[in-house]
């Protein structure tokens, strides 16, 4: 079901777990998905991790203790989320938070292998 703006997935309920570092959401459908801080951080809809093309895109490392310091709802179809590294560029509509709720354990893998394979690692590093 669509509102007419190409949405399919209205939350019901949004929750910043603090303590957990992670968003919690409830949709209408009954689903709920608990998405960690730096799983959200690493999958940005920005462009300056999305890119402007798949080419273009981003594999960011060294987030795994990354927080949300900020939650700002962006008209009617999604929310601005303020991470502590200071990244705040990506706005996560309801439907792509769905999507990445829903698709958790293969994009995580993704992730993984993608971190491997440029020999990075989701720990920041040392100073």
């Amino acid at each position: 079901m669509s509102d007419g703006f190409g949405t399919r997935h209205w939350p019901v309920e949004i929750r910043h777990k603090k303590e957990q570092k992670a968003l919690e959401v409830e949709f209408n459908d009954g689903k709920t998905f608990l998405l960690p801080a730096e799983y959200l951080r690493t999958q940005s809809p920005s462009a300056e991790v999305q890119g402007h093309s798949p080419e273009q895109r981003q594999v960011v490392g060294g987030r795994r203790h990354v927080g949300i310091i900020n939650i700002t709802p962006v008209g009617n179809y999604a929310v601005q989320i303020a991470f502590d590294d200071l990244h705040d560029t990506g706005i996560y509509s309801w439907d792509y938070l769905y999507h990445l709720g829903e698709n958790h354990d293969a994009i995580w893998a993704g992730y993984l292998r993608e971190l491997e394979e440029k020999g990075l690692t989701r720990d920041p590093p040392r100073r």
